[in-house]
């Protein structure tokens, strides 16, 4: 009856797997399918030269250069943010905050990551309208209020997956300073955080990934069509998925749609590049730590 029941879980196992791969491989064909007629020369710079596209020299009006650049502002800009403060709060939670704290802390954190992304959005907005109304009446909406919303809306990731690659670190392990006269502090930055930086680097690759392809909190903070390249932390911005909502709500024929579709595999390539440079980095990190 035992090995019946093993079976029957890898089976289940296997066959979950199967479907993932399953699906991934028809997200990716249809992906493709559907935006081949869009891709070409015109499909990053439009009708403009690639050099003064690159250059900033010349704007782009048909193609989608400018919102690759806003997605990777707007990623680097949010991670800025939101990496130190989340790994520090996730150190503070499984290291050093007292029981207590820790407990009201980690409701606080469960909430923060229930928040819609549309609420971040409408809370990014109200911001605005109050800063408008007290501190800087000039105040807007762009870029910079983009990559803090996205902050905000990463951070628990970050947090939980550090507490977490923490906490799962064996009490033996954390005896290894200590046994060699380290400090607290020295047996936290040599012996702990390399053994848990698979897990930290794992919850960075996620808080990447939701920074890239999240539409509702910077159609409400600063993303607008035909921006152009970012031009400074207070203008508008262009974004990926910004694009593909536009194109897929108000497309005018099929070119157009098929260019939101190629817009979408641009974005899931995009992510896979930063997915992929986080992992090489994280890696890079394991090795130095066992040299």
């Amino acid at each position: 009856m035992r090995r019946l029941g093993d079976r029957v879980g890898m089976a289940w196992a296997w066959g979950s797997s199967l479907c993932l791969l399953l699906g991934l491989g028809t997200l990716l064909v249809v992906l493709v399918t559907r935006g081949a007629p869009a891709v070409g020369p015109g499909l990053l710079f439009g009708d403009t030269a690639p050099g003064d596209a690159v250059l900033g020299r010349a704007p782009v009006f048909d193609g989608i250069w400018p919102a690759l650049m806003g997605t990777l502002a707007l990623v680097a800009l949010a991670c800025l943010v939101a990496v130190p403060i989340g790994v520090a709060s996730g150190i503070y939670l499984a290291e050093i905050a007292p029981r207590r704290r820790r407990a009201l802390l980690d409701i606080g954190v469960d909430m923060l990551a229930g928040v819609p992304s549309v609420v971040m959005g409408l809370f990014g907005f109200g911001l605005i309208l109050l800063m408008r109304r007290t501190l800087a009446p000039s105040a807007t909406t762009g870029l910079w209020l983009s990559a803090l919303c996205i902050a905000l809306l990463v951070l628990p990731y970050l947090i939980r997956t550090t507490q977490t690659a923490l906490d799962a670190l064996p009490e033996s392990l954390r005896l290894v300073g200590p046994g060699l006269g380290f400090t607290r502090w020295q047996n936290l930055r040599h012996v702990l955080l390399p053994a848990a930086g698979r897990g930290i680097l794992g919850g960075v690759m996620l808080a990447v990934g939701r920074a890239a392809e999240d539409t509702a909190v910077i159609m409400l903070t600063g993303a607008v069509w035909n921006a152009g390249l970012p031009a400074g932390l207070g203008e508008k911005f262009e974004a990926l998925s910004f694009r593909i909502y536009v194109l897929a709500a108000e497309y005018r024929d099929d070119m157009q749609l098929a260019q939101g579709f190629a817009c979408a595999f641009a974005l899931l390539l995009l992510t896979c590049g930063l997915l992929a440079s986080a992992h090489l980095l994280q890696r890079s990190l394991e090795r130095r730590w066992k040299a």
